[in-house]
């Protein structure tokens, strides 16, 4: 057995107490051994001095090849800037375009302490390929969009989400999980939806889409069926308890005990919902409820960035205005929200630093004038670290940032790549 230490620093516990403590790792079977006051000597060990240690952070929805279109639409609604701007580029991406901007995200996911992520888009191979040499985590499936497409096309398009989720699922030696990821429920038509749901749940994977994000996404569910959007879902068999949802800005009382009765989670995605005007999500309702609630960033073109640590600063202060509670979503919620709570919600096994748990781990140096003096280092998490304050990022028990340098991906010829692919992509979409 080849171990691993992180040693020096204090640890952020399940119930989220902090304590002053090592983490030994097994190496081999990438699994947290102990976390104590002082730990046995190890092959290797890595410092958290001055230090806090969590579980690394999950987001648990994004589309991490959408870094090669961070700061090209900016300031416009969801419905327009899709349309206008981002399903026109979209049209022409290639599969290379696909892995430079997947490169680009993990490797940002990776400086920010990220190490697991559930991502919806195309080209799924090549984010598989790109997962798996990073050394990360993830959820993945093709993005299904059957809006403008005739029947065939339609559902050769949900049919590959299927095959690629039954291809892939336990890829990258079992860090990659997969899902049927329809868009949403007003881009998907109800004939794709009965088809192919069934489908997902004969293949034994999960159903992941975007809900009730706007309220146009609500208003046209209800004026044609008659019944809230989730209560639709439902009755298509799209929120079983291994199921999840991104967004749930617009949902209503019934929706919410919907989502607790079936154990549907949700990824909460503030600082998108902010910047397309989508509204605020009900997040205090919905934990009182009991519904699993995660935390993602969405993509870097309607974020801008994908910090999980801004996302968590973002989450406390956009929960208190929508619930008019300076108490609503407190630091200790938005902490479990971070790692936890978004493993649970998109059915990943990571997100808590305790023996026997898988070893993903971020270190969060606190030994910054912004982070000084520390009276409560979760209060840190919450309100004011940075991506820049992680020193060290461990997943699977293997050192993929250590000292803020990336050893698992090249980052100097990555930045270039994409520099390169997000001019050439809009030249070719005509965008430029």
């Amino acid at each position: 057995m080849h171990t691993l230490a992180i040693t020096g620093g204090r640890v952020l516990r399940p119930d989220t107490t902090v304590t002053r403590a090592d983490v030994l790792i097994d190496r081999d079977a990438g699994r947290i051994l102990e976390v104590a006051p002082e730990v046995e000597t190890a092959d290797e060990t890595v410092s958290a001095e001055g230090a806090l240690v969590t579980p690394g952070f999950v987001n648990g929805h994004t589309h991490v090849a959408m870094t090669l279109l961070r700061g090209y639409a900016d300031d416009k609604p969801l419905e327009a800037w899709l349309q206008e701007d981002i399903w026109p580029v979209e049209a022409a991406l290639t599969a290379p375009d696909v892995r430079s901007g997947a490169e680009l995200g993990v490797l940002e996911c990776i400086k920010a302490g990220v190490t697991a992520f559930a991502d919806m888009y195309f080209e799924v191979p090549e984010l598989v390929d790109v997962v798996d040499r990073a050394g990360v985590r993830a959820r993945l499936g093709h993005g299904v969009v059957t809006v403008g497409k005739d029947d065939e096309d339609a559902r050769a398009d949900a049919r590959e989400s299927i095959e690629i989720a039954r291809q892939f699922d336990g890829a990258a030696d079992g860090r990659v999980s997969t899902a049927f990821m329809p868009h949403s429920l007003t881009t998907v038509s109800a004939e794709i939806l009965e088809a192919f749901v069934p489908e997902a749940r004969d293949a034994g994977v999960p159903v992941h889409f975007h809900g009730n994000e706007t309220r146009d996404e609500v208003d046209p569910i209800v004026d044609k069926r008659g019944m809230r959007p989730l209560e639709y879902a439902d009755d298509l068999g799209m929120l079983e308890s291994a199921d999840f949802l991104a967004h749930a800005v617009h949902v209503d009382d019934t929706e919410i005990n919907l989502l607790a009765a079936r154990g549907t989670g949700v990824v909460h995605c503030p600082a998108s919902n902010m910047k397309l005007a989508s509204g605020m999500a009900p997040v205090q309702a919905m934990r009182e409820a009991g519904v699993t609630v995660g935390l993602g960033t969405d993509g870097a073109a309607s974020n801008n960035d994908l910090s999980m640590l801004d996302e968590a600063r973002d989450a406390a202060m956009l929960g208190k205005l929508a619930a008019d509670d300076a108490s609503a979503v407190p630091a200790p919620a938005v902490a479990d929200m971070l790692s936890r709570a978004s493993a649970d919600a998109i059915g990943l096994e990571t997100g808590r630093l305790e023996p026997g748990a898988p070893a993903d781990l971020a270190v969060i140096d606190l030994e910054a004038p912004h982070l000084t003096p520390v009276h409560d280092p979760v209060s840190h998490l919450a309100y004011a670290a940075t991506a820049a304050d992680v020193r060290h990022t461990i997943c699977d028990g293997r050192v993929l940032m250590r000292d803020r340098t990336v050893q698992t991906l090249d980052e100097g010829a990555i930045l270039e790549r994409a520099t390169d692919r997000a001019g050439t992509l809009l030249e070719r979409a005509g965008a430029l």
